[in-house]
């Protein structure tokens, strides 16, 4: 079968099991009893394993198999979640990330993962062993097994847990379990094994089991009688304590497992529902999307040219047609635009498991809080905007938070917080990252700026302090005083910003010595049809997108109030500032008038009242791009073509608010 047809599939699903791992194994580190998140990674590891081997990847199937069988040990209640095995798992995902993207680049999914390998073949050999002689309840009682083992006891038989391995080499697991529970039963009373007996029918484990036996009989008759078994490699006995209670988390681990053993077709009737909605999805190549949003835009401009023939024309049937034509073209216009949108989600994910590392590396304790990741953006910006926050968590954790014991000093609690967060405002999209720790130090940035003669004297005078923070991103300026491989080249920062700029957006910082720093990113939505308000200032029309717009109102000049030599109005018990924007834009004005139009727009919490002369009405609008030459002007975020065909210039409500 040819199998290249297959080949984007395969990658892009393997990408999703893979953050689905990483993204459980996260929560395993919080919740180590929780046996449905092993269950979870369990199910993608497996369906990466078949995938790979479906697609003749066969050492991607390797090492996926070499992960279920750490993660069958722990369902099984006979590895306990270590670092140590946690650690090997992610070592083990990274591989894996590793060979996709060798396979995606084009590559043979090739690479030696001899150091993931022998990690996970550690924990196989050494850890259980430890686990069983730590404590002698691995396994898991209900009460009427617990009663039998106490009536055995009291009748004077001796209770036996005995872990049985067979060797690697073994074909036939099932007949030589057989012939361990034939000796067995000989010798004594079977009364539960690990995994149970029709899983072990199926030879559905490992190597290993373990089989809890009550006999008259001591260990060293019971490992000596089952080591007379062909194949048995290892047999090791050790009496059962039921002494020790089991803990709260070890009873609900007990019941999630018992839950996943016992409810086997809800499972699968689960699992029949997701590849039912998966295959209800189809991947679309972003060229296609891209071509048709293009078509689309022309088709939105004749509209509005339509529409306003429609009404100089002022025909029953022409009328009719077209509002029948712009409803359908709205539905449209909605379905192609969400087609392209994209949760930052799928850029947040990576985050956690990079902080993780991160922190260990530099010996810090870092809480990472993420909020906003529902938020939409375009795909060509998600694609583009994970490297550079990647440099800004980077910065945040290598040079924002402090180390615990510096962190303690000051009085601050030894675990440091990094805020990222995602929201709309207006017709822009903001993430922020935010971290509480050190801040930065205006002398040290200005000084550094000075000698490397980056400002002058003069010029350092008259800077704010914004202006003094946006220094760091200049090319080469870093004020580290170590270079490490996490950061402190001055290499960063600069990248950060251009290719930030280079998706139309813009970065802002807000630091305080001591107390921390904000990274403000504004991005661009990129949706080239946007709804808007198109108002009039004098001769000129302007188009201020709706997203930002709270309500309009009217407003008499006594209503205007002076505060901090700004002109405000009192709006719903909020002071908010008011912004002509014929002074803005410099249009000429005629006489004052006694009433003004306001728009109220805002930005995240900030709000601010746009005056106008008049509105004009709600419209669709393409948004068109000023070009290089104007780029830069200064609130307006681009222009579109009206159905008269005169220009109207689009507000960016963002700049404007302060």
């Amino acid at each position: 079968m040819e199998m290249n047809q297959y080949l984007e599939v395969f990658i892009e699903e393997s990408k999703d099991h893979l953050q689905n791992c990483n993204t459980q194994m996260l929560e395993l580190e919080k919740n180590p009893a929780d046996l449905s998140i092993v269950n979870e990674i369990f199910r993608s590891a497996h369906t990466l394993k078949g995938m790979s081997a479906t697609m003749g990847y066969e050492d991607l199937a390797s090492l996926t198999h070499h992960m279920e069988n750490i993660l069958d040990d722990i369902r099984n209640g006979k590895l306990s979640v270590t670092t140590a095995v946690m650690d090997a798992l992610f070592s083990a995902v990274d591989d894996l990330e590793e060979m996709i993207a060798s396979i995606a680049s084009g590559g043979d999914g090739k690479k030696d993962v001899s150091r993931s390998l022998k990690m996970l073949e550690e924990i196989l050999t050494g850890e259980p062993a430890a686990a069983a002689q730590a404590s002698h309840s691995s396994v898991q009682y209900d009460e009427f097994e617990r009663t039998v083992i106490l009536q055995s006891l009291e009748q004077g038989y001796n209770a036996f847990e005995m872990t049985v391995s067979l060797r690697e080499d073994c074909l036939l697991k099932a007949a030589r379990v057989f012939m361990v529970f034939e000796v067995l039963e000989k010798i004594g009373e079977v009364i539960k094994s690990s995994p149970t007996v029709d899983q072990l029918e199926e030879e559905n484990f490992d190597q290993q089991f373990c089989v809890t036996i009550a006999s008259k009989e001591d260990s060293d008759f019971l490992e000596k009688s089952v080591m007379k078994v062909s194949e048995v490699d290892t047999v090791k006995v050790n009496e059962v304590n039921l002494e020790q209670e089991p803990s709260p988390a070890a009873e609900e681990a007990a019941v999630t497992l018992e839950a996943v053993k016992e409810v086997p077709e809800e499972t699968k009737e689960r699992e029949t529902q997701k590849n039912t909605v998966s295959n209800k999805t189809i991947r679309v190549n972003i060229d296609r999307l891209d071509v048709l949003m293009n078509l689309f835009e022309e088709l939105v401009i004749d509209r509005g040219r339509l529409e306003q023939i429609s009404k100089e024309l002022n025909h029953g049937e022409l009328n009719e047609t077209v509002e029948r034509m712009s409803r359908i073209s709205g539905d449209l216009q909605s379905i192609i635009l969400t087609m392209r949108m994209v949760p930052v989600e799928t850029v947040f994910n990576r985050f956690p498991r990079m902080i993780r590392q991160l922190a260990r590396d530099l010996n810090k304790q870092i809480n990472l809080e993420i909020s906003g990741q529902d938020t939409e953006l375009d795909r060509t910006v998600i694609d583009e905007i994970g490297d550079p926050l990647v440099h800004l968590l980077r910065n945040a954790i290598d040079h924002g938070v402090e180390s615990p014991e510096l962190r303690r000093e000051k009085g601050k609690p030894e675990e440091g917080t990094i805020q990222l967060r995602a929201y709309h405002s207006g017709n822009h999209v903001f993430i922020e990252i935010e971290d509480d720790g050190a801040g930065i130090s205006k002398d040290k940035v200005l000084n550094k700026a000075l000698s490397r003669g980056i400002v002058t004297q003069e010029q350092a005078k008259a800077m704010t302090d914004t202006q003094i923070f946006e220094l760091i991103m200049a090319s080469g300026f870093s004020t580290a005083e170590t270079i490490s491989d996490i950061s402190g080249r001055g290499v960063g920062l600069d990248v950060v910003k251009t290719t930030i700029e280079s998706l139309g957006g813009s970065i802002t910082i807000h630091s305080e010595e001591g107390q921390g720093s904000v990274f403000s990113v504004q991005l661009p939505l990129t949706l080239s049809i946007i709804s808007v308000m198109l108002v009039e200032v004098e001769a000129e029309k302007f188009a201020i997108p709706l997203s930002s717009i709270i309500e309009t109102a009217i407003v008499k000049n006594d209503e205007i109030l002076h505060a901090h030599n700004q002109r405000v109005i009192d709006f719903r018990g909020k002071v908010v500032p008011l912004v002509f924007l014929n002074e803005v834009f410099d249009v000429e004005k005629g006489n004052d008038e006694e009433v003004h139009s306001v728009i109220i727009v805002r930005k995240g919490e900030k709000m601010a009242g746009l005056v106008v002369d008049s509105f004009i009405g709600q419209q669709e609008v393409v948004l068109k791009s000023l070009g290089d030459y104007l780029g830069d002007v200064f609130a307006i975020s681009g222009a579109t073509i009206l159905g008269d065909g005169q220009v109207a210039l689009i507000v960016d409500c963002n700049a404007l608010i302060q």
